[in-house]
């Protein structure tokens, strides 16, 4: 049976099917985790589409959908505008947030008499509140992470590079449980620290440098995301300055954060301390953002986004300052949207660690 929530989006936007490509959608709609291939919603039908390497596995893992094996590209639109033509439709909903133009092009051409009609993040929306399912994965996502940092802290020292530390926290996560990491592990020292998202390097970490962290892994197909920045060596008092601050705002925004709140709201809780210091040129980004299956989702913490936050989803809090030619922090943890506050998923401290 169709979900009542793709049929409300048929009914609104008065479509006689979807098409859903994105790899994140497919798996929430259908539970497949192979990510290849396309979904058709009707009514009346529901179909997965994939080539014979992930067959069986769609078997597995899509109960209640009828498994269609393809050959190619021009095998996938026969197959789909054949069922068009059996379900006599007019109006196709196709997600134009994720597939490229010439594949567009290729199914319009392949289907004529058909309307092709943009979803827009439609389906991305079905994902925004967590269930109990995904918030366990979630919680134990993260928990992952804080074992991970608890291991780096423990022979993080100066003369190991940069990237010799992402790959300790990555293999620290993978013998912890994680199938992968949800993005590429960010280590950033000195200098390299003010840039939020530098890309590990042969850098040696030296005495006196901070040291950012941003890292998460995947359990069950879910995500985790935290950033710690710690100062290997002693700190001098500008980077106790500039820590105290950014963790100053992380603690206000928390304090902060619950449903019914906007999200902008929840960013200008922080981002009015860390202007307030003087440090206005150096918060560029927004606030947090949603994670689950894919590690960057909507709603977003950030002076843009009006969106009315809502209890159980899942949001990022991470302030950060970051000074070019000195260094920069962050810090930054993942909380479930609560009515009267949040969960703090997690528990890694946050006190300025000197290693």
């Amino acid at each position: 049976m169709l979900d009542k929530r793709i049929s409300e989006i048929l009914k609104e936007k008065k479509l006689d099917a979807i098409l859903v490509s994105d790899p994140f959608n497919m798996r929430y709609i259908t539970g497949f985790r192979g990510g290849e291939g396309y979904v058709y919603l009707s009514e009346q039908r529901q179909v997965l589409l994939t080539d014979s390497r992930y067959t069986t596995q769609a078997r597995d893992e899509a109960d209640g959908f009828e498994i269609v094996q393809v050959d190619g590209t021009a095998d996938y639109i026969k197959r789909l505008y054949g069922f068009m033509q059996e379900e006599n439709v007019k109006v196709l909903g196709f997600e134009d947030e994720h597939l490229i133009y010439v594949s567009v092009k290729g199914l319009q051409d392949g289907c004529p008499g058909v309307e092709f009609a943009a979803l827009g993040g439609a389906l991305n929306r079905l994902r925004i509140i967590k269930n109990e399912t995904e918030l366990k994965a979630l919680r134990q996502a993260e928990h992952v992470g804080d074992l991970a940092f608890e291991e780096i802290l423990k022979i993080i020292r100066p003369g190991m590079t940069e990237l010799q530390v992402a790959a300790e926290l990555e293999y620290s996560m993978k013998k912890n449980g994680a199938v992968r990491t949800s993005f590429e592990t960010i280590v950033a020292s000195g200098i390299n620290s003010a840039m939020p998202h530098a890309i590990p390097s042969e850098k040696k970490i030296e005495s006196g440098d901070f040291v950012t962290m941003d890292f998460g892994c995947m359990i069950d197909g879910y995500c985790s995301d935290m950033t710690r920045t710690i100062v290997v060596g002693k700190a001098d008092e500008k980077q106790k300055e500039i820590y105290n601050i950014v963790l100053q705002a992380q603690l206000a925004a928390l304090d902060a954060v619950k449903a019914g709140m906007k999200g902008s709201e929840v960013d200008k809780v922080a981002r009015d301390i860390i202007y307030s210091a003087g440090y206005q040129e150096c918060f560029g980004h927004g606030l947090g953002h949603s994670v689950g299956l894919f590690i960057h989702e909507d709603p977003r913490l950030s002076p843009k986004c009006h969106e009315v936050l809502e209890e159980n989803m899942i949001q990022t809090v991470e302030p950060g300052i970051y000074v070019p030619g000195f260094g920069g922090v962050r810090i930054e943890d993942m909380i479930i949207v609560k009515k009267d506050g949040h969960e703090n998923l997690t528990h890694s401290p946050k006190e300025l660690l000197e290693v």
